[in-house]
């Protein structure tokens, strides 16, 4: 039977011996969510590396590549908190996806207080409730939406999305990604995605712009970046083939715009990641 959910509670006494390993950049077949009481993490998520104090939040959804590493923190404390990891089938609906499989929010400091609290408490509870001999998987689904609705609650405080974007805008943006997902590796203009959602470029460059401040286009580019590193990493594939694969016909064309994103070509960032492993 595939295992739909596991948690893992950690002390800071866990977290300074796993600061003495480095751990590759990897992916994973399942969602994760790290939530941390104490300390400060290094985390690198699509290739992008920030640095976050806690109290934090960091998700990480399928198919992402990541390492985190565990620091401490201004007093000497190293992390501690809990590592959930689960199935998106365990439960029906989730908000907490933060825009599907792209989002710029994934990592969240949040204040010290009665919320975050809250959310300890409910981790401690699922912990609990997994540690039974028969764990009721109900419990766990309700314990599940009850901390995703804290957590959407303190997200929505920091981005600060509009009223409008969290209504049907945020319905259209989803949309948009499930759509982006099956055809970004298609040379297919920002018009295709808009006729798809039956309205104009513009207004859907408006609302990619009120969610995450960049236009469709900057999407598309940043989930064709993506990509190329992920098959960079993971491939024997050429810079042509994975050129080719994401829609550039040209590899000359291909390198410039991966490295006007990434800031070097692809041989450089291929170079790297060897260096890095």
């Amino acid at each position: 039977m595939e295992q739909l959910f596991t948690i893992l509670g950690f002390t800071e006494e866990k977290a300074r011996r796993m600061a003495t390993f480095a751990f590759e950049p990897h992916t994973h077949d399942f969602e994760e969510l790290v939530i941390c009481k104490t300390g400060r993490i290094e985390h690198l998520i699509d290739f992008e590396r920030s640095t976050l104090t806690a109290p934090l939040i960091s998700f990480i959804s399928k198919g992402k590549t990541h390492t985190i590493q565990m620091l401490p923190d201004e007093k000497g404390l190293y992390p501690s908190g809990w590592i959930l990891r689960f199935k998106s089938s365990i439960i029906s609906e989730s908000r907490f996806q933060l825009y599907s499989d792209y989002h710029d929010y994934a990592n969240l400091e949040l204040s010290p207080g009665e919320n975050f609290e809250r959310l300890c408490s409910i981790s401690q509870m699922i912990e609990s409730e997994m540690n039974n001999a028969n764990t009721d998987y109900a419990v766990i689904r309700s314990l599940l939406s009850a901390l995703f609705v804290l957590i959407e609650s303190e997200r929505k405080k920091r981005v600060r999305i509009s009223d409008g974007a969290e209504g049907n805008q945020s319905q259209t943006f989803k949309a948009f990604l499930r759509i982006l997902e099956d055809n970004f590796r298609r040379n297919v203009s920002v018009d295709f995605y808009a006729e798809k959602l039956n309205m104009s470029a513009r207004n859907l460059n408006l609302i990619c712009r009120n969610i995450l401040q960049r236009s469709v286009s900057e999407i598309i580019e940043t989930r064709k970046l993506t990509e190329a590193k992920n098959l960079l990493m993971h491939s024997d594939k050429s810079i042509s083939e994975i050129g080719y694969e994401l829609g550039y016909n040209e590899k000359a064309y291909f390198t410039k715009v991966f490295k006007k994103k990434a800031g070097m070509t692809p041989t450089e960032f291929k170079a790297e990641i060897k260096k890095m492993l």
